[in-house]
């Protein structure tokens, strides 16, 4: 079982930028909305899961001062993302993403989600999720299947 920790996960982030600079779709690594949350990669579970730290901050609110549900939507996403794309070695796309809201989510807190990969097909990848809180309460879980993108060949 190899486990990475944050700046050897970082590594193959910057390794895998270097990588998609040839690919014929566009691939922007770590992506804007990762670095606008302040995402923090924890820890890398190769080919398995993923665990990301988010500080949750004012501008992510909603009017009742709770952490919005698109915010808490991108967090996730940005969890999933990252996961596909070291397992996958290449771009994936959401199919769908399904998210089941357990708690209110306060600000001036830091949130981990941990993200798991439950199946890999063919070209899809299955993947579950949970959002904790500093204090160990489960706030949210999520589940999403992507498409793993194949480029066309040269001729």
């Amino acid at each position: 079982m190899s486990i990475y920790k944050k700046e050897q996960v970082n590594q193959l982030m910057q390794d895998m930028a270097e990588s998609m600079k040839s690919s014929p779709i566009p691939v922007t690594i770590p992506p804007p909305s990762f670095v606008t949350m302040k995402a923090e990669i924890l820890e890398y579970e190769k080919n398995k899961r993923l665990v990301v730290a988010f500080p949750v901050e004012e501008y992510q609110t909603n009017p009742a001062g709770f952490m919005q549900g698109g915010f808490i939507a991108a967090a996730f996403d940005n969890v999933y993302g990252p996961l596909s794309y070291l397992i996958a070695k290449r771009p994936t796309t959401t199919i769908d993403m399904n998210i089941q809201y357990i708690r209110g989510v306060t600000i001036n807190q830091t949130v981990q989600i941990e993200a798991k990969l439950i199946a890999k097909g063919f070209s899809t990848l299955h993947m579950s999720a949970e959002m904790i809180s500093e204090k160990g309460k489960l706030l949210a879980t999520s589940t999403t299947n992507l498409l793993v993108v194949k480029f066309p060949s040269g001729n």
